[in-house]
């Protein structure tokens, strides 16, 4: 074969695979944002409390109106589906991660959102997409890409953002960093390291420190205690959120073998804390309920064990690991919110006691909690029925629920144009 006659056939090749590719994408992913249009130049008193819920299957994020939890509209968190699914296609590299996120990750769908955040002034909205190992900006008013930020790796994740609204701190799941990003321009203005599988990310209340952990790799089959090391790196960071410097770093096996814990994973999942940020209440991979962890002493206090409703299922069958997913603390510092994944309930704990209330039947496979600003009630994503419920503390009951899209996850609440 001449160099000609090469040349042409890596044309002709690349043109059908993209040409497949394109077929395959059918109709731009632009379709579908919602709105009334909006003030970009909005300031904080231009805008309304809403809350975002991304519905990481469908790539949609349904808006929600804080006080009354009417649904305004949607944005589309993947306009540039086509581009990006173009690229992939055209990467082999890519493309073998893009279908084991799919298959390994995302239960046999693509993982189009994760986590979101709206800059303060209601203009941007920031969401993680881990199938496109991105993050970008979507301006609210036009549902355009503002900046678009590619993570180290393969697949982004958890995000976090520091209390004056400035900086997002993503999680790189195969890059095992976190990178910071500037919210309005998507510059990254730094990275620390990490174990392997980066997920959960808190910003302390005065914005001085990141609270981190690293999952390890969630999507093995090898379970038991014997391929615990195949789990890779799981480890909790305490970092300096102005110079990246890792204050403190450990593996949490250790806490629970001097705890006398040694049955329970290392893999630390979502977390919450006390309002003065002395107890963190963690939730591990397999465990039904949590641990609570003195900041001061750096030590295990007390384990909570909830129901386990499906005690003849198999862990490797549970979805990402994750018994439970999803953890939330009132205002007051004396209640919590717990997601029941697998046993399908919400539990209203109480914090003093680990008493509890169960409440079942509202949906199935809860994904996520987050607690309002007010701290009076809680956000549950049902990630099996494509509802969230809002959940009264102190009443341990139900006040709403709204249907939103395919396989909702993560909860936030932010600002919209006042006009949007």
């Amino acid at each position: 074969m001449t160099a000609s006659n090469g040349n042409n056939l890596r044309k002709q090749m690349t043109a059908l695979v993209a040409g497949s590719a394109l077929m395959a994408l059918g109709a731009s992913a632009t379709a579908g944002w919602f709105g009334t249009g909006g003030n970009s130049d909005a300031s904080p008193g231009q805008t309304r409390d809403v809350i975002f819920v991304g519905n990481n299957w469908e790539g949609m994020i349904d808006v929600v109106d804080a006080s009354t939890y009417d649904r305004l509209g949607r944005i589309n968190g993947i306009p540039d589906k086509r581009r990006r699914l173009t690229e992939i296609y055209l990467n082999p590299v890519r493309l073998a991660f893009f279908e084991g996120i799919r298959y390994l990750i995302g239960e046999g769908h693509d993982q189009y959102v994760d986590d979101m955040y709206s800059s303060l002034d209601g203009r941007l909205l920031i969401v993680s997409r881990p199938s496109f190992a991105d993050v970008v900006a979507i301006e609210t008013a036009t549902g355009n890409i503002a900046w678009r930020f590619e993570v180290e790796g393969y697949r982004s994740d958890h995000m976090a953002i520091s209390p004056d609204g400035q900086q997002v701190a993503v999680s790189a799941s195969t890059g095992n960093v976190v990178h910071i990003l500037d919210v309005e321009t998507g510059q990254e203005l730094g990275t620390f390291p990490t174990g392997n599988s980066p997920h959960e990310n808190v910003y302390s209340k005065d914005g001085s420190k990141i609270y981190h952990a690293s999952i390890g790799h969630v999507f093995t089959p090898f379970d038991n205690d014997l391929m615990d090391f195949t789990k890779g790196e799981r480890v909790f960071q305490i970092v300096d959120a102005d110079s990246l410097e890792i204050l403190e770093k450990f593996d949490f096996a250790e806490k629970l073998s001097a705890a006398g814990y040694d049955d329970l994973s290392p893999a630390i999942r979502p977390m919450a804390h006390t309002p003065d940020e002395r107890f963190f209440y963690f939730q591990l991979s397999f465990l039904h309920g949590f641990v609570e962890y003195d900041m001061e002493v750096g030590e295990i206090t007390r384990v909570a064990r909830l129901p386990n409703l499906v005690p003849d299922l198999p862990e490797e069958l549970y979805v990402n690991d994750s018994a439970h997913h999803g953890i939330a603390m009132n205002g007051a510092g004396d209640t919590l919110c717990v997601a029941g994944t697998m046993s399908d309930y919400v539990a209203i704990v109480d914090r003093d006691t680990f008493s509890y209330q169960l409440l079942e039947g509202l949906g199935e496979k809860p994904y996520w909690v987050t607690s309002d600003a007010s701290g009076k009630h809680c956000y549950i994503s049902w990630s099996g029925t494509d509802q969230m419920s809002v959940i009264s503390y102190n009443t341990a009951t139900e006040v709403a629920r709204i249907d939103v899209g395919d396989h909702p996850q993560r909860i936030r609440e932010g600002r919209v144009p006042n006009d949007w």
